[in-house]
């Protein structure tokens, strides 16, 4: 038995593996009894709440318990969650979603950067090894919530110590 290889010798693309860990990881924390978390890239194509975004990236409470209508599609993820008391819809093209981990305990995974519009396709990797300016949002250990205020609503604090925070891989 053959296997057909495309006329330019090229294999074929496929569809994007990341709505399936994206997906994975985040019926991995809610079976675990942890906390999704999405970290986003914002540009126009992204629809959530602007005064929320800082350094063009924001950071989702993507739990059932703080959205509504979750649906983790290929292309988007949707959905309505609380912020300031006021619930917004919320957009986010898959290939804007630059991590997703747990906010318990930091594992979960990272996936690179959307080009910037007018960005050359091909991004030099930093000298300090940086992965296309990823910067990880922190993870608390176990902030205290109130019941009037969404999850969603959280600011993550600063890690203790002032370190960076570090996603750790889930094998």
């Amino acid at each position: 038995m053959t296997i057909p290889v495309p006329p330019d010798g090229a294999a074929s693309q496929g569809t994007s593996t990341r709505p399936y860990l994206i997906r994975a990881l985040h019926d991995w924390c809610t079976d675990n009894g942890l906390t999704p978390y999405l970290a986003v890239y914002v540009d126009a194509s992204v629809q959530v709440p602007a005064e929320y975004v800082k350094n063009n990236e924001i950071v989702l409470n993507a739990s059932f318990e703080a959205t509504s209508g979750l649906q983790l599609g290929n292309e988007f993820i949707t959905f309505k969650a609380r912020f300031s008391g006021s619930a917004r819809e919320i957009s986010v093209p898959v290939d804007h979603v630059i991590a997703i981990y747990a906010r318990e305990n930091g594992q979960g995974m990272a996936f690179p950067a959307p080009p910037v519009a007018g960005e050359a396709a091909a991004v030099e990797a930093p000298e300090d090894g940086a992965r296309g300016g990823l910067r990880l949002a922190s993870t608390p250990a176990a902030p205290s919530e109130s019941p009037d205020d969404s999850p969603a609503d959280d600011t993550p604090p600063e890690p203790p110590g002032g370190g960076r925070p570090a996603l750790k891989r889930v094998k």
